[in-house]
């Protein structure tokens, strides 16, 4: 009995010293970005996570300078970020709502279609998506390059797959007999589909959301190809400009709209959050 106790208290201290093990490895860079941030001196090497004499002159100047091209760049992401967001939740709630309600010729095939266009990373298309870009920019400038409409189009273009088919599942998941009483009514399949399916839907809606918001708000590669200049830079191009040059890096700027970046999807997180565990897990089960 005592070996057994013995045995139960030392596997108990090592999983609990595993996990705090774990929890430390996670947020070690996080408060090393943070001490960055708060650190007078634009160097790494004489960082610690709590800087010896804090200051705030990195956020001020990032939000309050003149020269700051800082809050030009957070707008224009989340403008990216809400457009691409929005417009991707809905198209692919009407093509998730199609392959889940409908039979139709080509539907199982549209679906295998779907996934192995997905498989392939959008960078892979680089070289095309630059020269159609450059074709836009001929006969319709406001798709061309150095356009976020241009860049919400590119985006678009890449969400749609992997989306679609985690909010399929959701749907399939929904009672056929709650549209069915609407066609009695006399409700057609549209009205239905934004009455009926898209309010019980909103779980997997906030989780497509938050999913494309996210991914969206990180991408670097094509956004660096596509937009030239400060003033049409998005965050993460805008960031390389802090440490492009080895001998001009500025690195607690450079930490200091890390953290202002981080918080803002921290925001946009714990709005959802009530909407992601269900969203979720709700189409893993079919009925």
């Amino acid at each position: 009995m005592r070996y057994n106790s013995f045995r139960y208290i030392i596997g108990r201290t090592a999983r609990h010293a595993f996990v705090w093990i774990a929890i430390l490895f996670a947020i070690f860079p996080a408060l090393f970005v943070i001490g960055t941030s708060f650190n007078p001196a634009n160097s790494i090497s004489t960082t610690s996570i709590f800087p010896a004499s804090p200051t705030l002159a990195n956020y001020i100047n990032l939000l309050f300078s003149t020269n700051s091209s800082f809050p030009v760049w957070i707008w224009n992401t989340l403008k990216i970020c809400l457009i691409t967001s929005s417009i991707s939740v809905f198209l692919c709630a009407l093509g998730a709502y199609a392959f889940s309600r409908f039979s139709f010729r080509g539907r199982r095939i549209g679906l295998l279609t779907i996934l192995l266009v997905q498989m392939f990373p959008q960078t892979l298309g680089m070289t095309a998506i630059f020269l159609i870009m450059t074709w836009f920019n001929k006969t319709l400038p406001l798709l061309g390059l150095n356009t976020h409409a241009g860049l919400i189009f590119v985006y678009l273009g890449g969400a749609i797959g992997f989306n679609t088919w985690l909010m399929k599942g959701y749907f399939d998941t929904i009672p056929r007999s709650l549209e069915e009483a609407a066609f009695v009514d006399g409700a057609t399949h549209f009205r239905t589909f934004l009455s009926i399916v898209l309010p019980l839907a909103r779980p997997i809606l906030a989780v497509i959301f938050i999913i494309q918001f996210i991914a969206t708000y990180s991408e670097y590669m094509i956004a660096s190809t596509l937009l030239k200049g400060d003033n049409m830079y998005t965050l993460a191009v805008g960031l390389k400009l802090f440490v492009g040059q080895h001998y001009d890096d500025r690195w607690g700027p450079f930490a200091a709209a890390g953290v202002i970046g981080s918080l803002l999807i921290v925001a946009v997180f714990y709005s959802l959050q009530n909407l992601i565990v269900s969203g979720l897990t709700g189409g893993a089960v079919k009925e």
